[in-house]
């Protein structure tokens, strides 16, 4: 079995592959300060869990973009799983080309998006990933990674409001229903969502214009379902697409095992 892991700013994804096949997911709250033994235990139960055996992980593929936790995820691996994690990054063979002024900037969970991408979806694409930050990434037809944009995350956009504005609420993420907000909680989720809305409309747009023919959407992230439900630009919602090509990558790398 092949343990994927993508590990964001806010959160863990987790995957187990057997063969192509997902077997089970996860999420979890990313901790900087988690340990290689605390990371560890976690894993043993969630295993314990689903009812799998966690000596029959062999391999491990993980997407990180929090620098203080990489030394323990690779002692993770070695201690409770006897092996030697894939860590994607450079050098990384990922079958893409990355066209960016400097492609050591562009972070793993991006680069693993866009191989994902453009094995299921083809090209041209824009990957739209609503996390801690929202990204725009731009694949061309032949599978190049091109670049894109970085804009301040949803749930960090409402959470500025609430610690920088005295009288101003912690609220729930939903939509009020009518951009004319009747209170302060529905005038709050009307700025935040529907200027998400046209965040994301205004930069598809010009990427697209800028792709020179029009490109398939694919949203994924947290909040890619509850964005999806007001936009119908969103061609596809796939909020697995870090796993699947977190999956991809190592295949690229290593012949398959079970």
């Amino acid at each position: 079995m092949l343990l994927v892991m993508d590990v964001g700013n806010s959160n863990v994804a987790l995957g187990v592959y057997r063969g192509e096949e997902l077997l089970v997911h996860w999420t979890a709250a990313t901790r900087p300060e988690r340990t290689a033994d605390e990371f560890g235990t976690f894993l043993l139960q969630l295993f314990q869990h689903q009812g799998l055996n966690p000596k029959e992980v062999r391999e491990m593929a993980i997407s990180c973009v929090v620098p203080p936790l990489l030394s323990a995820l690779e002692e993770m691996a070695s201690r409770y799983f006897g092996c030697t994690p894939l860590m994607v990054g450079p050098g990384t063979k990922t079958g893409i080309s990355i066209l960016s002024d400097n492609p050591r900037e562009v972070g793993a969970d991006r680069i693993v998006n866009a191989v994902a991408g453009h094995a299921q979806y083809g090209g041209p694409l824009i990957l739209v990933d609503f996390g801690t930050a929202t990204t725009f990434d731009a694949v061309s037809a032949r599978g190049e990674y091109l670049g894109g944009a970085i804009a301040p995350g949803i749930e960090i956009s409402m959470e500025a409001l609430f610690q920088h504005a005295a009288k101003l609420p912690r609220v729930e993420l939903d939509w009020p229903g009518k951009a004319i907000g009747k209170n302060t909680i529905a005038s709050m989720q009307s700025g935040v969502l529907y200027g998400y809305v046209g965040i994301v409309k205004e930069i598809v747009a010009r990427m697209r214009q800028e792709l020179g023919q029009s490109a398939q959407v694919i949203a994924t992230g947290g909040a890619a379902k509850l964005i999806a439900k007001e936009m119908d630009l969103i061609d596809h919602v796939d909020p697995l697409l870090t796993l699947k090509g977190l999956r991809i990558i190592h295949e690229r790398n290593f012949s398959s095992k079970e």
